[in-house]
């Protein structure tokens, strides 16, 4: 496995390793891997200065250290979402400057609690527009796995730094499968949570409509759990800890979906992992549920409108409300504010009504099955400048999200929750990933049945873990 963050958090935790040692390891494999773009912002200081106090609290109150499960573990926030005080987010644009002064966020606080140490931020697209990331203010990021491709977006950077092996996992977001679409193009593990599951204060509220969530992006399906079950919940306390559960004591009905429609059909090498995967838990007795894309063709269409004009409206509220100037913008950027102030009320409204439709027709789907086995990508990680932003024609951007993701936005306007994980890998070794949706609430299913999965060992790491043996 190459090992993950659990791995790093036992050798710092049983004193193999010093907290401070493993961060000096994450920033020198950050430096020989410059080149990939993955980080935007780097501040070794900050990151060194939060190690050293993780090492002085191992020594003077080991039982405080020990209960927390990621302590002395380096990773990165993403340069959108939060804010992580000190880390200056700028949302991949030149409207922002780079300056400091955000104290975290409730999440951010919460990263902290559970014993991580920040040193920088990853790469975005442009407010998050893109399922690449590669900002006009730079860095272009690059997929380890091959540097000619795409890490996917708009989480590339911190799926291309995990990848890489410079930390464990990273914070990502995932409004239209910011987190799942990285993920699968880097080999990793990404959980978009359920609606509602991660905090949200105290002042993201209800962005973009409730159909953002953050997490992280992580090797494997252990470190996802545990961090879902360590930063979730409401402001009571975080969700119950998923691990006890036992997918074998009871027999699941699996929706298999592998069908993604004649306008956007998947790879026939990306299906077949998913009919292997679909084979795998048969064999373990659950039962498979053949679906057809004719069950989905509307939500997924509803789904892909809905992201479109509540990004494009949010877009040009947040313009207005602070007073950016507009015209520093990347011109895709400009084109969606554009279709944010010129869409109605009406039209709005109509679009949030097809959310909730979207919403109950997957509802009524898991009344006949418990959970969605379906493809994640359409092919592999696509060239880098497959999405350029440098043009206005925010449809044909649109167009080419959906082809290489068709299924993405479909857990982020329902609110459900969804994982994707590599099952395999294709003829130029780049992971085969699958996707994996359930009702709301039951990451645990997900995890569970990922876990299984994984288990099978057909995904291997290309990168150690920095500060883990190879």
């Amino acid at each position: 496995m190459q090992g993950d963050a659990t791995d790093l958090a036992a050798a710092i935790r049983h004193g193999g390793l010093r907290a401070a040692e493993a961060m000096q390891t994450s920033l020198k494999r950050a430096a020989r891997h410059e080149s990939l773009g993955a980080i935007v912002y780097l501040d070794a200081a900050i990151g060194l200065a939060a190690a050293h106090v993780c090492d002085q609290e191992r020594q003077s109150a080991p039982g405080d250290f020990a209960a927390r499960p990621f302590a002395g573990v380096p990773t990165l926030a993403k340069d959108l979402g939060g804010p992580f005080a000190g880390l200056p987010v700028t949302a991949g644009s030149r409207l922002f400057e780079r300056k400091g002064g955000e104290a975290d966020s409730d999440l951010a606080s919460r990263f902290r609690d559970a014993g991580f140490c920040l040193f920088g931020l990853t790469t975005s697209p442009e407010f998050g527009l893109s399922l690449a990331s590669e900002p006009a203010i730079g860095p272009v990021c690059r997929n380890p796995l091959d540097p000619a491709r795409t890490a996917g977006g708009s989480s590339g950077g911190a799926a291309a730094a995990v990848a890489a092996g410079i930390v464990a996992l990273a914070h990502a977001t995932d409004a239209g499968g910011s987190i799942r679409v990285p993920a699968a193009c880097c080999g990793l593990v990404g959980l978009k949570p359920t609606r509602g599951a991660m905090p949200g204060g105290p002042s993201f509220g209800n962005h973009l409509a409730g159909i953002a969530s953050e997490l992280a992006v992580c090797r494997s399906v252990r470190d996802t759990a545990l961090i879902f079950s360590r930063l979730g919940g409401n402001s009571r306390g975080p969700v119950p800890d998923p691990s006890p559960v036992d997918i074998d004591k009871g027999r699941l009905r699996i929706g298999l979906l592998t069908d993604t429609g004649p306008a956007y059909p998947t790879e026939g090498s990306r299906l077949e992992a998913v009919e292997d995967a679909a084979r795998l838990l048969e064999s373990d007795g659950h039962a498979i549920v053949p679906l057809v894309w004719a069950e989905f063709e509307w939500s997924v269409a509803a789904s892909g409108h809905a992201f479109a004009d509540i990004v494009c409206v949010n877009l040009a509220a947040l313009i207005k409300a602070a007073a950016l100037d507009e015209s520093r913008a990347e011109p895709l950027t400009q084109a969606f504010a554009a279709r944010g102030r010129g869409l109605s009320a009406t039209v709005l409204w109509n679009t949030l009504n097809d959310a909730v439709l979207v919403s109950a027709a997957l509802w009524a789907l898991f009344d006949r099955v418990d959970c969605v086995l379906m493809p994640m990508l359409a092919s592999a990680p696509l060239a880098i400048g497959s999405f350029p932003s440098d043009h206005p024609d925010t449809d044909l951007h649109l167009e080419r999200m959906t082809a290489f993701a068709p299924l993405a936005c479909l857990a982020n306007i329902s609110g459900f929750p969804a994982l994707t994980l590599p099952f395999g890998q294709d003829e130029h070794a780049m992971p085969l990933p699958v996707q994996i949706m359930a009702p709301m609430g039951h990451e645990p299913r997900l995890l569970s049945l990922a876990a299984r999965l994984e288990a099978e060992g057909r995904w291997q790491h290309r990168f150690p873990v920095a500060g883990l043996p190879s």
